[in-house]
């Protein structure tokens, strides 16, 4: 720990599972939502984060349901997915099922149309005219809030409360946290963590919301290194490179977001499968093997690989799928293989524009993870002594004796994924 960020000791090991209400279900209501929290629970995740669950302003709205982030008023729920009731209630088992919960906060920006327009129209920025304004060019359906005005900090702080207080949430998923000033969560985090100690997870990459107000920031580079690999325009030694990079800024204590897909990614850059194509499984394992917070998107673990309409209605179908079993396996073993293994080494190989293989390790336990980034099948060596032994493959459960001094082979888009006791 840096010592200034006390994480809550629920966060280790846990994977964020992002919900997408409105498309989830036929409903789209939090009281048919409640309907998958079992398989939820089966799938190993263990936060639920929802997008924003509060009115969704009408002025200028987006498409026929308009924008989760353009918000109406900060402690209401939106009547579309049910009421205050129905939300504390969902909270409640949740918990019962041993998960915790937090929720999207849009602390940037409003609806046109919420009631602070009227009610305190000083928290607002405004244009060389004196009036509202977005916050940039394309967010017309929002208008800027001035973090200048000492008043704005407590009202929005107030709010925060209000969820923790009222239906005892665990946290927050902060949207676009950059665009708010720093100081402001740094006061923030530090009034709710008197409350209870919460999870605060950054849409950011900034290193400085670290410090005093969040546990986890985006790891947008891996991501866009996993895009870069699958369109063929970088190597795998490329990603590993980005990978070491990353870790070396974060503080001590602090973690990445490791995800393939997000809302949106999914809506306006593609669906995981569209841009990864076949790497989607080795780079699906590859999130969940690194350090840090892994996320899954509503659907990923249905198959579902189409991009989600944003502003309309487009439920998710949901089907059996080979990746609800893979991303089972992983949630699993990142909650208990990986929670105590801090040491991860890129370990040397003879084929390195193809093949990643990293050791995860402590005093006793170590991780041996290979991927195979081609489109072909792999021979190649390890060169490294240290990780001669007998693992278990944690994917198909079988026993493999590995010495460095003995060619691998892995067919296009493969992974191994080895564990040994001691």
């Amino acid at each position: 720990m840096n010592g200034k960020i006390k994480t809550p000791a629920w966060v280790a090991g846990k994977t964020i599972y992002e919900v997408n209400l409105r498309q989830f279900t036929k409903e789209g209501t939090i009281k048919a939502f409640e309907a998958h929290l079992q398989r939820l629970k089966d799938l190993g995740v263990g936060i639920l984060w929802f997008m924003p669950i509060q009115p969704i302003g009408k002025k200028n709205r987006k498409g026929t349901l308009g924008s989760y982030y353009s918000i109406r008023n900060y402690t209401e729920v939106n009547p579309e997915f049910g009421t205050l009731d129905d939300f504390k209630s969902l909270v409640q088992k949740i918990h019962d099922l041993g998960m915790k919960v937090i929720i999207d906060w849009v602390a940037n920006h409003t609806a046109w149309d919420h009631h602070w327009t009227v009610d305190y129209p000083e928290y607002y920025d405004r244009d060389e005219k004196g009036n509202f304004k977005p916050p940039v060019k394309d967010w017309e359906d929002v208008i800027h809030l001035d973090y200048g005005n000492p008043d704005l900090w407590n009202a929005m702080i107030d709010a925060m409360k209000f969820w923790i207080n009222e239906a005892g949430i665990d946290g927050f998923r902060c949207d676009m946290a950059h665009l708010v000033t720093t100081l402001f969560w740094n006061r923030a985090r530090q009034v709710l963590d008197v409350m209870k100690p919460v999870y605060m997870l950054a849409e950011s990459e900034n290193y400085d919301l670290l410090e005093y107000a969040f546990d986890t920031i985006y790891n947008w580079k891996l991501m866009h290194a996993m895009n870069d690999i699958a369109s063929g325009k970088i190597s795998a030694n490329n990603l590993a490179e980005v990978i070491v990079n990353e870790f070396q800024y974060l503080p001590e204590g602090a973690s990445s977001l490791n995800f393939t897909s997000n809302h949106d990614e999914n809506s306006w850059q593609g669906s995981a499968i569209e841009r990864l194509h076949y790497y989607l499984e080795p780079l699906t394992v590859l999130t969940f093997m690194i350090p840090g917070r892994p996320l899954i998107y509503s659907g990923q673990e249905a198959g579902n690989y189409r991009r989600l309409k944003f502003f309309d209605k487009d439920e998710i179908e949901w089907k059996e799928d080979k990746m609800f079993g893979l991303y089972q396996k992983l949630t699993k073993f990142k909650a208990t293989k990986l929670l105590h293994l801090s040491n991860i080494n890129f370990i040397k190989n003879d084929c390195q524009d193809a093949i990643i293989s990293l050791s995860i390790s402590n005093e006793k336990h170590k991780v041996l993870v290979i991927l195979n980034l081609s489109g072909k099948k792999q021979g190649f060596y390890i060169k490294c002594s240290d990780i001669n032994r007998d693992y278990n493959n944690v994917v198909d459960g079988q026993k493999l004796s590995f010495s460095c001094h003995d060619q691998l082979s892995l067919e296009s888009y493969g992974y191994l994924i080895l564990w040994k006791d001691h």
